[in-house]
């Protein structure tokens, strides 16, 4: 475990914000987790942190942050249709979906270039492409920090939803998540509903292979989204918002090309970047903050912008899409 007083944040979030904590935990073996007890460090404020990629710290944080660096990817099962695969929270999301692709394993080639551990896939449930992480997750493992008793959720336990699990709503803040099963097919299938990707496929008669689709799908990703090593940014910063059918249909009479998806019985979703890119807010920039020119749903930092200036930022687009649209979209990303 290594525990380091007063760390600057900077290197540990994709925004690239400046920002202090008090005390920096990293765990690198699950023996070591019954210690953060035993010091006393959830008696105090504290935040378990990923890879730091859905996240915008607009403060110093005054208290403990908790890093799970834990290693390890194991097959526990395996038939000639599927495989159960578990895998420690600190490993990176990318190293994991390489696995999967050299393993001819099925699920998360869709998910192929999203930043961060695989600790924190379940807490968001990510999602790209026409696929969620809901959709492959056997079980979550963990602690429930409040109790200090472990835990294993199966999927229907978790109260998956968009963008959302019962570790981000009632277990908020009260988990301490170690590893993550999944159960990934061995029969080949593919998720081709995401439009741009299904017309990319026939555009270049790609052979349907696990690793055709793999590199379509970041070759799509890296033509509209940063590089976040160069710029800081968290990926899509806003959700998709969903709203009755109503709603949606009395937009389309001010915008014809509005587009929307089915979410559910009288529901509809939309794209915020549309909508972004409708209220005129696409490419702007102030100072060092700004929307991605490629893709409106995407804030980044151009070089020094502040966590508050970032957090100004994203309100004033919240404004402007409300003030056009009557529409509130709500940040994906989590404020600190």
């Amino acid at each position: 475990m290594k525990d380091i007083q007063n760390q600057q944040l900077k290197s540990y979030n994709t925004f690239m914000v400046s920002a202090l904590c008090d005390r920096f935990v990293q765990v690198e073996e699950d023996g070591e987790i019954p210690r953060l007890w035993e010091e006393g460090i959830f008696g105090r404020p504290y935040l378990v942190l990923g890879g730091g990629s859905n996240i915008l710290f607009t403060q110093d944080f005054h208290g403990t942050i908790i890093q799970m660096c834990t290693r390890g990817i194991v097959v526990i099962e395996e038939d000639t249709n599927s495989a159960l695969v578990e895998v420690a929270a600190g490993v990176d999301w990318a190293d994991f979906v390489d696995f999967c692709i050299r393993n001819h394993y099925y699920g998360v080639e869709n998910l192929i270039g999203i930043p961060g551990r695989v600790g924190s896939s379940p807490v968001q449930n990510i999602g790209a492409y026409g696929v969620e992480v809901k959709d492959v997750i056997d079980s979550v493992i963990g602690f429930r920090i409040s109790s200090q008793k472990p835990f294993a959720l199966r999927n229907e336990e978790c109260a998956f939803g968009y963008r959302s699990s019962i570790f981000k709503t009632e277990w908020k803040n009260d988990v301490l998540i170690t590893r993550v099963r999944f159960r990934l097919s061995k029969i080949p299938h593919f998720t081709l509903t995401y439009q741009a990707l299904s017309k990319e496929l026939e555009n270049r008669k790609l052979e349907l292979t696990l690793e055709n689709i793999a590199a379509l799908v970041k070759s799509i990703r890296d033509a509209k989204l940063p590089d976040i090593t160069k710029i800081g940014c968290a990926g899509s910063f806003f959700k998709n918002p969903v709203v009755d059918i109503s709603v949606r249909d009395r937009l389309v009479e001010q915008v014809p090309q509005l587009v929307s998806y089915p979410a559910g019985e009288g529901k509809v979703k939309l794209a915020a970047g549309q909508l972004i890119d409708l209220a005129g807010m696409k490419g702007v920039r102030e100072g060092d903050a700004g929307v991605y020119p490629l893709q409106a749903l995407v804030i980044v930092n151009y070089g020094n912008a502040s966590g508050t200036e970032i957090c100004n930022f994203y309100q004033k687009i919240q404004k402007e899409v409300f003030n056009r649209f009557g529409i509130f979209i709500e940040p994906e990303v989590n404020i600190e």
